[in-house]
C-alpha cells in the first residue's frame, strides 16, 4: 500500500477526520498519514491503544519516532506520559502497551541508520528556550546531521519570516491553530512540506506544534 510516499509533495491532513484501521493487533488502531512498502514500510500514522492493550515484541530496523498524545504509553524501559518524546534507534526492540489506554503520533523505519542514540523526553524535561521571534519559544528534542526535531510553542499573535526548508519540514498540531498563507491547520493537522518549499508561518490564536525539518531530501 503507497500512501503520500512521494516526499516532492506537500501534504495537509486532518488526522481526526481520518478513518480508524485495525491494526494486526486486538486493541490497537491506526489513522494512515503516509506509508511506502516499497522502503521498508515506511510509516507515519497515528495510533490508538484502547485501555489494557498490548503489542508482541517486536524490533524496529530503522526505528522509530512516537510523541505521545494522550494517555499513557508503556513498554519494559518506561512510563511515559502525555507530551512524552520518544526515539527508539534502529535495531532497538520492545513490547509496548497502554494500561489506561493512549494515543501516539508515530513515524515508523525512517531513521538513519547511523543514528543510534535513544532520546526520551518527558514533559518534566522540558526546557523552553526563545525562539527566532518575540512569541515564540522551542524546545529541542532531538539532532542528527542536518535534521532538528522539535516542540515550538507559538503565543497568539506571533507571525515569523517568510523562509525557505532545506531538506523540508514536517509538522504535526498538538494544540491551537497553526497558520500560514496557503490555510488554517487546527488540532491534529499533518503538514508535510517538501526540500526547497517555502511559507510565511504564524498563529493569531497560539498553538504548540511538533517540527521536523531537514529530513526530506
Amino acid at each position: 500500500m503507497k500512501l503520500n510516499a512521494n516526499l516532492s509533495e506537500r501534504v495537509v491532513l486532518h488526522s481526526e477526520e481520518l478513518p480508524w484501521v485495525p491494526s494486526r493487533v486486538a486493541g490497537v488502531q491506526r489513522r494512515l498519514l503516509a506509508r511506502d512498502v516499497e522502503e521498508d514500510a515506511r510509516a507515519t500514522s497515528i495510533v490508538r491503544y484502547d485501555p489494557g492493550s498490548t503489542f508482541p515484541w517486536h524490533v524496529h530496523p530503522h526505528g522509530e519516532e512516537i510523541v505521545v498524545l494522550d494517555g499513557e504509553f508503556v513498554d519494559e524501559h518506561g512510563v511515559y506520559p502525555a507530551g512524552t518524546y520518544i526515539k527508539n534507534p534502529p535495531g532497538s526492540a520492545h513490547a509496548p502497551r497502554s494500561d489506561a489506554g493512549c494515543t501516539l503520533f508515530v513515524k515508523l523505519r525512517q531513521l538513519n541508520d547511523s543514528d543510534l542514540e535513544r532520546v526520551i523526553v518527558r514533559p518534566s524535561d522540558y526546557q523552553w528556550h526563545p525562539g527566532m521571534v518575540r512569541g515564540l519559544d522551542v524546545l529541542a528534542l532531538d539532532q542528527f546531521g542536518t535534521t532538528h526535531t522539535a516542540l515550538v510553542r507559538w503565543a497568539p499573535g506571533t507571525f515569523f519570516s517568510k523562509h525557505q526548508h532545506l531538506g523540508g519540514e514536517e509538522i504535526f498540531v498538538l494544540q491551537g491553530t497553526f497558520q500560514d498563507e496557503y490555510g488554517h491547520y487546527p488540532t491534529g493537522t499533518w503538514i508535510r512540506s517538501p526540500h526547497m518549499s517555502t511559507h510565511q508561518p504564524y498563529s493569531e490564536a497560539g498553538c504548540l506544534i511538533f517540527v521536523k525539518v531537514g529530513h526530506l531530501l
